[in-house]
């Protein structure tokens, strides 16, 4: 990933992450956009990715483990 100014580098844990590079917001796995640290709530520790809200974990769950997850 390029280095853009500000980016954090995470590792997803559960139920906590660890700061690798600080910075103040990491990127959404799913729609790109930028998270801000302290308003970052859901990623997945398996995945290692970090997700904008709850729609974008489950587009992300289902795109891992297919639509036939059950």
């Amino acid at each position: 990933m390029a280095d853009i100014q500000g980016l954090a580098v995470l590792h997803y844990d559960t139920p906590h992450f660890d700061v690798v590079r600080p910075g103040q917001f990491v990127l959404c796995a799913v729609s790109g956009a930028r998270i801000d640290l302290d308003d970052l709530k859901y990623w997945s520790a398996e995945f290692q990715e970090a997700y904008r809200g709850p729609q974008e974990a489950t587009d992300s769950f289902l795109r891992h483990r297919g639509p036939a997850f059950r």
